[in-house]
């Protein structure tokens, strides 16, 4: 198992805890790793639902950036590792549901947008700051969470919008206390562990056929962006920006 998640099926609901201190912002090998895992619970006849939730101060900030300042040449890789883990979650023959705390940034908007059902703590903010961390991507799984203009507000400026504010669109099933947020995950996962495994796999199948556009080839899309970006000056001085705790300057 990789030491950035744990992960264990019960009652036929799985769970897969992200716990990478400081901030469950995953390197290139962890998120393949997280897709592998993903994979593997959706073929596991034992497993009838997935929870994905995560310890520490938020749910994910994404990507590693010092990784990426450090060996800029694993842009590939992490795509690679981005692709496959939203993939792994919005293709899981099992409905996958999200339990969020803290912040939902990168790759965790990734996460969410392909998730089926999302469930938050009141102290929740969702954020893509794309834009200021020199890459591109994750406005194809933000589109499945906000309308169009909204998601375009958010890359632009790569504002945070707290869980309030983000209720009224809809995607959200329960805001709740923090402390409570594995219960209601555990209430919601039981009550579809309970139906009849095949039928519940049929309509997940059936579900994500009827969908409108493909969300990978549209993920896909982006991130023959975010090599163009990559190729930029600007991207690299934001990526050191960050390191070096300061603001970037062009």
């Amino acid at each position: 198992m990789n030491q950035a998640f744990k992960s264990h099926i019960e009652h036929g609901i799985a769970e897969i805890v992200i716990n990478k201190a400081p901030v469950n912002a995953l390197d290139s090998v962890e998120w393949l790793a997280l897709a592998d895992l993903i994979d593997s619970i959706g073929k596991n006849p034992a497993a009838r639902v997935l929870i994905i939730r995560s310890q520490g101060r938020g749910f994910c900030a994404g990507v590693d950036i010092k990784e990426l300042d450090q060996y800029p040449e694993r842009i590939v890789s992490v795509n690679a590792g981005n692709y496959e883990t939203f993939k792994a979650v919005h293709l899981c023959p099992i409905p996958v549901i999200v339990a969020l705390h803290g912040y939902v940034l990168g790759g965790g908007i990734g996460i969410t947008g392909a998730a089926d059902i999302v469930i938050a703590s009141e102290c929740t903010t969702f954020a893509l700051p794309e834009v200021d961390r020199g890459a591109m991507g994750g406005g194809a799984h933000l589109q499945r969470l906000f309308p169009v203009q909204k998601v375009r507000y958010l890359f632009f400026t790569g504002e945070a919008i707290t869980v309030q504010d983000a209720d009224k669109y809809g995607f959200i099933e329960r805001i709740v206390p923090k402390n409570e947020l594995r219960e209601h995950a555990l209430d919601i996962a039981s009550k579809i562990a309970a139906k009849s495994s095949d039928m519940i796999r049929i309509a997940k199948e059936s579900l994500n056929g009827i969908e409108d556009g493909d969300l990978e080839a549209k993920y896909r899309w982006e991130q023959g962006f975010t090599l163009q970006a990559y190729t930029s000056p600007d991207s690299a001085e934001t990526r050191r920006a960050f390191v070096d705790k300061r603001e970037a300057t062009f």
